[in-house]
């Protein structure tokens, strides 16, 4: 039987653990969240772990498991786990591939990286609703003013409350909510927060964001997307056929 490690964490992922496990294939699933986990849960041939391994954990557990390929489902933003991985599979020997997230046609004003957004937000004085996500807290600390007039869309977490003491961030403005965002969805979180520019990632069309875009286009806002990093890699149907005839 072949044996796979995941790492996941995107729908993507979830969707390649469950044709994995419709079609014979035992997979470890490697997620950094228990939201993550709850949405995989566990079978006979697919077993979730969670937690956020760095790339000598990484190195230990593909040495144990004895996996006919490791996959890199992460998030396309996901910039320093794609390197660990890629960096333990190197030292390891294990077969890697990388399983992209299709792309959008960005629309609104793009940035390149983090400090071009903050450069960006920093030349106006208008309300932002910021959907990257508690992981750029940092980020979003170095706008003028951002405990006034940021808000902050993340999933919901114990941490969240810690991390605004952290990093400076008004908890009244965060948004705690779950996904799939919906066009509506994100209609009401920007007229809570009153906001004049939406920040975002582009996430693909599976990441919702079509819904962002469209959604601030109905409410008359501006919109800034931090573009993805350039990366080679299989979409998910490339990806299967690789599974199916090659490994």
């Amino acid at each position: 039987m072949k044996k796979l490690l995941i790492f996941g964490g995107t729908t993507e992922g979830r969707e390649l653990a469950e044709w994995c496990a419709e079609n014979g294939i035992y997979a470890d699933v490697s997620v950094t969240t228990d939201y993550g986990a709850r949405l995989l849960g566990n079978g006979e041939l697919l077993n979730v772990f969670t937690g956020k391994l760095d790339s000598r954990e990484m190195s230990v557990l593909m040495r144990s498991g004895e996996y006919d390929a490791v996959i890199d489902a992460t998030h396309p933003y996901a910039v320093e786990a794609t390197a660990n991985i890629g960096k333990a599979c190197a030292e390891t020997g294990a077969r890697y591939y990388r399983l992209l997230r299709a792309e959008c046609e960005v629309s609104g004003k793009c940035a390149a990286g983090n400090d071009e957004l903050v450069d960006m937000l920093n030349r106006s004085n208008k309300t932002i609703l910021s959907t990257l996500g508690s992981k750029e807290f940092p980020v979003i600390s170095k706008v003028n003013g951002c405990k006034e007039r940021v808000w902050c869309r993340v999933l919901p977490s114990e941490d969240n409350k810690l991390l605004c003491e952290k990093y400076g961030i008004d908890q009244a403005h965060i948004i705690e909510e779950k996904p799939p965002y919906s066009v509506e969805r994100n209609i009401a979180h920007i007229r809570r927060s009153c906001a004049e520019i939406l920040v975002t990632k582009e996430c693909g069309i599976k990441g919702g964001y079509p819904e962002k875009i469209e959604a601030a286009k109905l409410c008359g806002i501006e919109t800034i997307t931090v573009t993805r990093p350039k990366e080679n890699g299989y979409s998910f149907e490339e990806l299967i056929r690789i599974l199916t005839e090659k490994i």
